[in-house]
């Protein structure tokens, strides 16, 4: 017999308690993009306590539409070892380049994260920072759904030792950061803003700009080439992958 009430009070109860366990901890990364999800999984293998805040209900930031939303992406040889590891099926399309199915590769790098011990709370929008001692040490939090409407509604806080920001080419937490904390570590301070698309020199430098930008905020991903003001790639995510990995390794080596 299912009772409605009982069903309720079951999602509330594991909501909560799960909530809980998340109000403090290692490493809180904004955004549920592939880089994102790359540096969680490597984050929660390595035994850190970690969370994604991904403001959208369904995680996996640009990589699901693929090309033009053909369900394709193309990788280099350098960041292969990253969809190898959680199992996806790529293939050797010559020249150097190798191709994946969009969705395949979100499902199975955010299953991955998860399995490793990553928590991710969806339609949740990191709106601010929280700033000690010249220090990021959390982030300040609300339901998308009260941003979108602009509701007044206070929100709430979340701990951490570190913050990555992974949003994309919107590079949010960076920039509410520089408004709050101060300068950034970037050649103007400010967050620069993307250039137009050039794939060879965005894949390398968004891997160059995988960096500490303020002390306890990084940024990842395409927020790093935004923050840095690098050029955006389209479809082609190793350098994304490969930032993310990058990220996990320098904020594992800091937590030591």
């Amino acid at each position: 017999m299912i009772d409605d009430i009982q069903v309720t009070r079951k999602i509330f109860e594991r909501y909560s308690r799960e909530f809980l366990e998340s109000t403090d901890v290692d490493v809180v990364i904004a955004g549920a993009g592939p880089a994102g999800l790359t540096a969680a999984r490597i984050l929660a293998k390595a035994g850190k306590k970690v969370i994604i805040i991904e403001r959208k209900l369904a995680p996996g930031g640009g990589m699901w539409g693929g090309g033009m939303n053909y369900p394709v992406i193309v990788i280099q040889p350098e960041s292969k070892h990253l969809l190898d590891e959680v199992g996806i099926r790529v293939e050797d399309a010559g020249d150097g380049y190798f191709t994946a199915d969009s969705v395949e590769c979100v499902a199975k790098l955010l299953a991955a994260a998860m399995d490793a011990g990553t928590k991710v709370w969806n339609a949740v929008t990191v709106e601010d920072v929280m700033v000690r001692r010249e220090r990021i040490c959390g982030v300040v939090i609300n339901w998308t759904g009260v941003s979108l409407a602009k509701m007044h509604v206070d929100p709430l806080s979340i701990g951490a030792k570190f913050v990555i920001d992974g949003t994309g080419h919107d590079a949010s937490v960076c920039t509410v950061a520089r408004k709050k904390a101060g300068r950034l570590d970037t050649p103007n301070g400010d967050v620069m803003g993307e250039r137009s698309m050039w794939a060879e020199v965005g894949e390398q430098t968004v891997v160059e700009n995988t960096r500490e930008v303020y002390p306890g905020l990084f940024v990842i991903g395409m927020a790093a080439n935004a923050v840095m003001g690098a050029p955006r790639m389209g479809p082609i995510f190793g350098g994304m992958l490969l930032s993310g990995e990058k990220a996990a390794q320098l904020v594992i080596s800091k937590l030591k």
